[in-house]
């Protein structure tokens, strides 16, 4: 039998990469990581390497079974250029240290967008939707717009056995969000940008897109942006915990405003104003239960004696998961060590 290998990737596109894919066939293929040859394909044509020296390598990572197609595989790749080094497009090998102590949630918000009208559904020709309010969870046609693709999506990435934890129309209209959950830093993120390639695929099948952008509608409206929100902990913090153990992480945070922004997101500082939920691009603050602070200590995370996690609200829609999760792992550590 033959099977469809469908070899996913980034390009080299700046500030913010896209995804790429193409289709292996492969007679008799057991399913396997192992089983996945290293292939090749025209970084030429993605920003990644010139004409007259093109070859870039496509290193395979992950397998997950692709149930939108028949006999048929998804297999995230990483670069490399071709005597093996990582590209330097390559967010995946920008994690030092990678085990199963640090786990990842990352809250992936994003706008359906309408091709046709340049809006999210929902939205009426040339003008806006009621304010925000009846958006965020909401059922119904009045209020919840474009179901149909959320819920698609959510089947094949539980068939695929890509670990979604839950989906929810967000706060303005035509908004939605997925969570991924994973232990290590690397099948966080390799899962995460999964998730947005069949979100990508299955919505090519309603005429819409998929807007990744921060603040899509425009800095000034009164419309929520799109953020990554990341959820994060390690042994000590699920193990041992304290409130000055995780002050300490979060003072670590704010002494590194500059590693973590340059990571999370391009147009980041329209969506991060002190308004709608956010904190300032240029401020740090951490706080129990506070939205509007850079990182929000959960409630549960006190409830449980100052064990458990945190999340840094500041990762937009469009960052890179691998680069964030780096990040976050060198802060924490930091944060451990003083």
């Amino acid at each position: 039998m033959k099977s469809k290998l469908e070899y996913i990737w980034l390009d080299g596109y700046s500030p913010t990469q896209s995804l790429r894919s193409k289709t292996m066939v492969r007679e008799d293929f057991d399913g396997t990581l192992a089983s996945c040859p290293q292939w090749s394909f025209d970084g030429s044509s993605t920003l990644q390497a010139s004409g007259d020296d093109s070859d870039c390598l496509l290193q395979p990572v992950a397998v997950y079974p692709d149930p939108d197609r028949e006999n048929a595989y998804l297999v995230m790749t990483e670069v490399l250029n071709a005597d093996g080094s990582p590209h330097a497009s390559n967010g995946r090998a920008t994690i030092e240290d990678d085990d199963a102590d640090f786990w990842f949630g990352f809250e992936q918000e994003y706008f359906l967008w309408d091709i046709k009208t340049n809006a999210p559904p929902g939205f009426p020709a040339n003008g806006y939707p009621g304010p925000q309010g009846p958006y965020y969870c909401s059922v119904g046609a009045f209020n919840a717009h474009g179901r149909e693709v959320v819920e698609d999506h959510l089947d094949l990435c539980l068939e695929a056995g890509i670990n979604v934890e839950g989906i929810n129309a967000e706060v303005a209209a035509g908004q939605w969000e997925f969570q991924v959950f994973a232990k290590g830093a690397k099948q966080a993120g390799d899962e995460t940008w999964l998730a947005r390639y069949l979100l990508e695929r299955t919505a090519e099948r309603y005429g819409l897109a998929i807007n990744w952008e921060p603040k899509p509608l425009g800095r000034d409206l009164d419309w929520n942006g799109s953020g990554m929100h990341a959820n994060f902990s390690n042994g000590p913090m699920r193990d041992e915990g304290g409130e000055d153990m995780f002050t300490r992480i979060c003072e670590a945070f704010g002494k590194n405003i500059d590693r973590h922004i340059s990571v999370y997101g391009a147009g980041n500082d329209n969506r991060l104003t002190g308004e709608h939920e956010t904190q300032a691009i240029d401020v740090f603050s951490f706080g129990v239960s506070d939205r509007g602070a850079s990182i929000r200590i959960p409630v549960a995370t006190v409830q449980e004696d100052w064990k458990g996690r945190l999340e840094d609200r500041r990762t937009a829609s469009n960052a890179d998961p691998y680069k964030v999760a780096a990040a976050i792992i060198k802060s924490t550590k930091e944060g451990l060590a003083s």
